[in-house]
C-alpha cells in the first residue's frame, strides 16, 4: 500500500499533524479493506455465478422437458378425442 505512506507524506507535508494524518491513512486502509473486492474476491464470485447459471439452466432445462411432454400428450389425447368422436358420429 505505497500510496497510503504517499497519502501520509503528502498530509505531514501540508502541516497535518502526524497523528492526525496517521487516523486518515488508518482510515482509509479500513475502508479499501471492507469495501473494495480484491482479485480472489471476484474470483470466488464468479465461480459461484456460473455454478447458480449451470443450476438455472438444469432447472430450464428440466422444466422444457416437462412441458414438452405435457404438450405431446395433449396434443395425442385430443387426437384420440377427435378420433372417438368422428367414429361415434
Amino acid at each position: 500500500m505505497d500510496h497510503l505512506y504517499s497519502l501520509y507524506d503528502a498530509l505531514v507535508s501540508i502541516h497535518v499533524p502526524p497523528d492526525r494524518a496517521r487516523a486518515v491513512v488508518d482510515a482509509m486502509e479500513r475502508d479499501m479493506r471492507d469495501q473494495l473486492a480484491t482479485k480472489t474476491d471476484l474470483h470466488h464470485l464468479r465461480e459461484l455465478l456460473s455454478r447458480d447459471i449451470q443450476a438455472t439452466q438444469a432447472r430450464i432445462d428440466h422444466q422444457t422437458t416437462v412441458m414438452t411432454v405435457r404438450l405431446g400428450s395433449m396434443i395425442g389425447a385430443g387426437f384420440v378425442l377427435l378420433y372417438a368422436l368422428q367414429r361415434l358420429g
